[in-house]
């Protein structure tokens, strides 16, 4: 699942488990929101587009939906429930970062 060749999530994983070996410590919490929740069809559509040129996010808004139906809050629930307190967040996407920061904040 991680070793796609249309996703760079295998090297984003790979890069967050060196940096946590590191710190010796960490964690890394899965959550299966592949695709953004678009579905298989709507997936091979968006792949089309990125073939010509649109980014991820570029070819899921051409075809209607909105940048990022991901649920951040139900991850944040999992860090509280686990006992996580304070996170140093390993992000690709600084925007991510302040949203997830302000769930964290309403869940602690």
């Amino acid at each position: 699942m991680f070793g796609s060749l249309r996703c760079d999530c295998g090297r984003q994983l790979k890069k967050s488990m060196q940096i946590i070996a590191k710190e010796k410590k960490g964690i890394i919490l899965y959550m299966k929101q592949e695709g953004r929740g678009i579905g298989i069809v709507d997936k091979i559509r968006a792949y089309n587009l990125q073939d010509k040129g649109m980014d991820t996010v570029e070819a899921n808004v051409a075809l209607g939906y909105k940048p990022d139906l991901r649920n951040y809050g139900i991850g944040a629930q999992i860090l509280v429930d686990l006992g996580v307190r304070k996170i140093k967040l390993l992000t690709n996407n600084p925007r991510k970062n302040s949203r997830i920061g302000r769930l964290w904040v309403k869940s602690c």
